[in-house]
């Protein structure tokens, strides 16, 4: 199974979408708590779905289970909290939730994992799909940026 990733911030629309169309993922999995911001620019929800389907043949989807609790962004961001708490308490959540039993394989294969984050190293969107990884096997996860 390929799972791919990407962060939005400081791309441009043209990098942002030409990467997605030259990836060979086949939808965009939205796993950011806050689809509407309007700090999202050319990434909120409605604006990314038509951008998704007409620039890249893409399917958008949004899979908020993904993404982690305000408390928990707050906590990192907001109040400058240390990585290595984010990463423990966002590793579990995915295991309260059980997600590797509730989210579809079928949605995740060949998708994208979506977030704000412009590399995917302090992203939740990297522990996603290594989590996944470690309990479905066989996943190769490929970040665009």
């Amino acid at each position: 199974m390929n799972v791919f990733t990407i962060g939005f911030t400081r791309k441009s629309a043209e990098r942002f979408f030409g990467l997605l169309r030259s990836s060979g993922a086949r939808r965009v999995v939205d796993v950011r708590l806050n689809n509407v911001s309007q700090l999202a620019g050319f990434a909120k929800r409605d604006d990314l779905s038509y951008f998704l389907a007409e620039l890249c043949g893409m399917e958008y989807v949004h899979l908020p289970e993904l993404a982690p609790t305000k408390d928990m962004l707050d906590d990192f961001k907001k109040r400058r909290g240390d990585w290595e708490t984010y990463e423990r308490r966002f590793l579990d959540l995915m295991r309260e939730r059980r997600i590797e039993r509730t989210v579809p394989r079928e949605v995740i294969a060949d998708g994208c994992l979506l977030c704000s984050e412009d590399t995917p190293h302090h992203c939740h969107r990297r522990l996603v799909a290594e989590y996944l990884g470690d309990h479905w096997g066989r996943v190769e996860i490929r970040h665009l940026g």
